[in-house]
This record gives C-alpha cells, structure tokens and sequence, in this order.
C-alpha cells in the first residue's frame, strides 16, 4: 500500500513545472524552427540565388555516378546534394542567430528589473532580551559613575 504505482510515480514527474516548462520550450523551438525555415527557403533564398545568376540553392548537386537503367530497371544516380546542405547551414545560422537576440534582449530586460528595484538591506535585527538588560546595566554603570565621580 505505501508503494506509489508507476502510472502515479510517472505522473508526479510530468507535472513538476521543469518537466512542462522544458516540453513547452521544445514545442514552441519547433514551431519556430519551422518559421524561420520557411523565412530561409523561400523569403531569403530565392533573391540570393537571383543574385548568384537564377540559382535554386535545393537543386545544386554533384553526380557521382549518372542514372543508369539496368536489366529494364531504373537505377538512381548518386548525387551528393551540397545545395541542400546549404538551405540547411543558412537555417541554421539564422536560427542561432535569433536565439541569440532573443536571449540577448531577455537579458537585458531582466537587468534592466534588476535596477528599477534595487535591493533594500534588510533592517537590522531586534536586540535579544539579554541585549536589552545588558544595555541598561551598561547605563546604569556609567550614572553610578558619573555621580561617584563628581
């Protein structure tokens, strides 16, 4: 009885808030990796390979070995597609980049809370009960003092 099932062991796992905050992230990044591919493939690409003489960056490759048909059957040539490589780097590097903006800018957001609310020191603790008495004999000490000694 005092055993937790692992239906309810694995509950309790998935519901602490790292476990959810960190699915979240890991959507959210795939929805936006996606976002920016499409920006990359066809909002940046297409002018850059206009630029480059009408080039479709996803159709470069280089045949290694030509399409061949053999015994009535087709064979596929091998190519080694360094165009795709290429879409996928300027994914990449436009992704990276990104997140280091958005990192950079949270960071800054969060230092700017920072001192918008400086820290109070916190006030000093109340003197104990045996502070309190040690204060007053202190002070009784130096009146008894100052009227023997005068």
């Amino acid at each position: 009885m005092g055993k937790k099932s692992f239906l309810q062991e694995f509950k309790a796992f998935a519901m602490k808030g790292n476990v959810v905050d960190m699915a979240v992230g890991v959507i959210i990044g795939g929805a936006f990796g996606k976002i920016v591919s499409s920006l990359v493939a066809d909002v940046i690409m297409p002018p850059l390979g206009l630029l480059v003489g009408g080039v479709n960056f996803k159709d470069l490759k280089l045949v290694l070995k030509p399409a061949q048909v053999v015994d009535g059957a087709e064979v596929a040539a091998v190519t080694l597609n360094y165009g795709n490589f290429l879409q996928t780097a300027f994914d990449f590097i436009i992704i990276a980049f990104s997140i280091f903006l958005f990192i950079k800018l949270l960071t800054r957001v969060m230092e700017s809370k920072k001192k918008e609310t400086p820290a109070v020191p916190p006030a000093p603790p109340a003197p104990s009960k045996e502070e309190l008495l040690l204060t007053e004999i202190r002070d009784l000490l130096k009146e008894s003092k100052e009227k023997s000694g005068n």
